[in-house]
């Protein structure tokens, strides 16, 4: 769910008649080297679900994030936004040459599989006059990638698997958004958790994961085939998935995690990192997903509006109290409009959630803020910024604990930004 008002391309700069409304951050997150992670390297994917790796936040786990999001702006690079060109919603490059191409040539993985996903709305026959870029279905979405590089894998710990995601872009795709109320995930148990029906998802997300039209397999059945042949080649070596994404990506990444753990009995160790994610499920979703054993990381950045939708959550103590932000405030103290206190009557509570339109927030949840940032004015700070991947991995770059939220040097970067871009809309 890239924030946009067309399907253009990022803005990357100052604003222009297509992109007025977004200014984002360019200057790059800057890492010294990475260092090795060694046998630790099942707890940076999550296998203790980030415990003491959170607050203050652990510079080898920063170090991964920003290199998980480097995959995702690799996806946002690859897309093809021009709705003039002929190949408009495809990857400009071939898979062979793209992630050198999108600016990660030292990567050390190699793209083995891109993948597309499909809107399930079904369009009225007159829609086909519009320009074919209004009713585009199928749509490329991101990539699967695998670390060959031998040197990385001794880094790692382990041979690595990037499934990355990039967030909305099409009309299409901004329609399934809008499709936001629950529906029951195909083939889960009901008795899981403990709402009505079981677990349930965002109607719009799982449309996008599970529709297919005659040339176009379901993005669901793209990933389950490379993830096979992935594990039947390297499944007798050490070996993890790890799956990113930027908002609507974010969502993708989620159900993509729930899925490969679902349906692979031998699966290895599978890790989300997501960056401005919407909410996904209900809370028999998140119990489900938890009992599978997928990780969860989120990175919020607290004033970011997509990361409050779509539907309203049931403050829930038990899960909220591992949850950071940056006040070191728990989630459940948390006050606002799409958020219902869980002192409610149960009767009460049970007829909100017959509406489907209650929701619950998935894994670990890091917590960053822009909005606390004071020499963060405009117009760096808009809702357009809030949300953009570019924001969240500065903001990540430069957070230190909920105490201190951001580094020096993040806020002379930042500050230096912002007096450039102030000077030249002057």
């Amino acid at each position: 769910m890239k924030l946009g008002i067309a399907p253009v391309r990022p803005c990357t700069s100052f604003p222009t008649p297509k992109c007025a409304f977004a200014i984002r951050c360019t200057a790059s997150p800057t890492q010294p080297a990475p260092a090795g992670l060694g046998k630790r390297w099942r707890e940076y994917q999550g296998i203790k679900n980030w415990e003491g790796l959170l607050d203050p936040l652990d510079d080898n786990l920063r170090g991964e994030i920003l290199r998980y999001g480097k995959f995702v702006e690799a996806a946002y690079s690859s897309f093809e936004f021009d709705t003039s060109s002929p190949s408009y919603a495809s990857c400009r490059f071939s898979r062979y040459s793209m992630l050198e191409k999108s600016g990660m040539p030292d990567s050390g993985y190699r793209v083995t599989k891109n993948l597309s996903a499909t809107s399930g709305i079904q369009l009225p026959r007159w829609i086909e006059n519009a320009p074919s870029w209004v009713w585009n279905q199928s749509s490329w979405i991101g990539y699967v990638a695998v670390c060959q590089d031998q040197d990385e894998i001794a880094r790692l710990g382990r041979r690595d698997v990037v499934i990355a995601y990039r967030g909305t872009a099409t009309c299409m795709e901004w329609l399934e958004n809008l499709r936001a109320t629950l529906t029951r995930l195909p083939n889960a148990p009901s008795n899981v958790g403990p709402d009505i029906g079981g677990p349930m998802v965002e109607r719009g997300f799982l449309s996008l994961y599970t529709s297919a039209t005659a040339p176009c397999r379901c993005l669901r059945d793209q990933v389950r085939e490379e993830v096979g042949r992935i594990l039947q080649r390297y499944g007798d070596e050490p070996l993890s998935l790890t799956i990113t994404g930027h908002s609507l990506g974010a969502a993708l990444a989620t159900l993509t995690a729930y899925d490969i753990t679902t349906t692979f009995n031998q699966a290895p160790l599978v890790t989300v990192f997501s960056f401005g994610a919407p909410r996904v499920g209900n809370r028999s979703f998140r119990c489900h997903v938890e009992k599978c054993g997928s990780k969860i990381l989120r990175i919020v950045n607290s004033h970011d509006l997509i990361t409050k939708v779509p539907g309203f959550v049931i403050d829930d103590h038990h899960h909220h109290h591992h949850n950071h932000n940056n006040h070191g405030d728990t989630l459940k103290k948390k006050k606002g409009g799409s958020r219902v206190a869980a002192g409610f009557p149960s009767w009460l509570q049970k007829r909100v959630e017959e509406t489907q339109w209650v929701y619950a927030d998935v894994g670990r949840e890091l917590r960053v803020s822009s909005g606390d940032s004071s020499y963060l004015t405009w117009p760096i700070t808009n809702v357009a910024t809030y949300h953009d991947l570019d924001t969240y991995l500065q903001l990540v770059n430069g957070y230190v604990s909920s105490n201190c939220p951001l580094k020096d040097s993040a806020k002379r970067v930042l500050n230096g930004q912002n007096r450039k871009i102030t000077h030249a809309v002057r």
